[in-house]
């Protein structure tokens, strides 16, 4: 069967089975509080999550594939307007925004319009350098290592930290080529 045309991420996210938001938003508090016990520094907390996201990311990209019938993009800034209006939409049921594009076309930010990991959340003073959604980063960063682009994901604003927006700065540090594990010719 030949895939479709590519679907939006409002089309992919009303035909996917949900678990309940709030479940959802809690459960991850539970798991950040956790880390937060077990691991005692804030930055080592913070290191865990993108490693959980990196983790999560190089396996999701697979269903993004398969579900969304998108397109190989010819370049980072296509693939980041991918990520913005049908990852977080057809993941998070959020939408997305790229902005702030570099001359070289190769650092831009993605700005959630909303994001549901932080229902219900206040950071206590003793978590001040906690980026309490840093799976987020690491979930960009391990899908786009899986198509060939290495990339450094960071938090540049965060509401939880007082600042107007959640703004993730995408860097993309290099394009690998793709590698075939044999060849043709033998």
């Amino acid at each position: 069967m030949a895939p479709g045309a590519p679907r939006s991420g409002d089309a992919i996210f009303s035909s996917v089975e949900r678990v309940n938001a709030e479940l959802f938003t809690l459960t991850y508090g539970a798991i950040v509080r956790q880390l937060l016990t077990d691991l005692e520094e804030v930055e080592e907390v913070n290191k865990q999550l993108d490693q959980m996201g990196y983790n999560i990311g190089i396996r999701l990209v697979d269903e993004f594939l398969a579900k969304s019938n998108v397109t190989r993009c010819v370049d980072f800034k296509e693939t980041a307007e991918v990520i913005a209006k049908v990852g977080f939409k057809m993941f998070l049921g959020v939408s997305a925004s790229v902005t702030n594009w570099d001359a070289d076309g190769t650092c831009c930010s993605i700005v959630l319009e909303d994001n549901p990991l932080v229902d219900f959340v206040e950071l206590p003073d003793t978590c001040q350098g906690l980026y309490y959604c840093n799976i987020l980063s690491g979930v960009i960063r391990g899908a786009l290592e899986m198509v060939s682009m290495k990339t450094e994901v960071t938090w540049a604003r965060d509401m939880l930290r007082g600042d107007d927006a959640f703004e993730l700065q995408v860097k993309l540090l290099k394009q690998v080529p793709e590698e075939y594990p044999y060849k043709d010719d033998e």
